[in-house]
């Protein structure tokens, strides 16, 4: 019988990641010739990690500090978004069983600052912890963000 994976265990399996490919395909159209790199999501949490309560970090910045790191022309976005939602998902289940110390996922948004309803909580908890460490959230349209948020980024290089 299948026996769905936690988070945690999503967290630990680097899948023979992190790898560095060629562009191919529509990247390459859209980027020219260059490298890829496919990131592991232990890589993508030590770096949400390194948020620090009152600053926040876009999963484009993600992606440019995993391009530096490998020597890449870009990271994959939805490898990194995708191992983002793990990392975050990781974290929740440890808040779970007690942990108080967990991957600040709530600090790292999408783009343009954009709040993630993918991660624990959804929208609401991630902008009730937010709104805690002192961000203003603001709606547009149907979405949330943090205003001004590229006045908040963490430095992480």
């Amino acid at each position: 019988m299948y026996r769905k994976r936690t988070f945690q265990e999503k967290l630990a399996d680097s899948k023979d990641l992190p790898r560095v490919e060629l562009l191919r395909g529509a990247m390459r159209r859209r980027l020219g010739p260059g490298t890829i790199v496919l990131p592991a999501a232990w890589e993508i949490d030590a770096i949400m990690r390194r948020v620090p309560r009152g600053k926040v970090a876009t999963i484009n910045q993600i992606r440019t500090i995993l391009a530096a790191r490998h020597g890449t022309t870009t990271a994959c976005p939805i490898v990194t978004g995708i191992h983002a939602r793990i990392a975050a998902g990781a974290a929740g289940e440890l808040e779970q069983m007690g942990r108080k110390r967990v991957t600040p996922y709530w600090r790292t948004l999408k783009e343009r600052g954009e709040l993630n309803p993918k991660y624990p909580g959804g929208v609401a908890g991630q902008r009730r912890r937010l709104v805690a460490e002192g961000h203003r959230i603001v709606a547009r349209g149907q979405r949330l963000f943090v205003a001004n948020h590229e006045r908040v980024v963490a430095r992480l290089t």
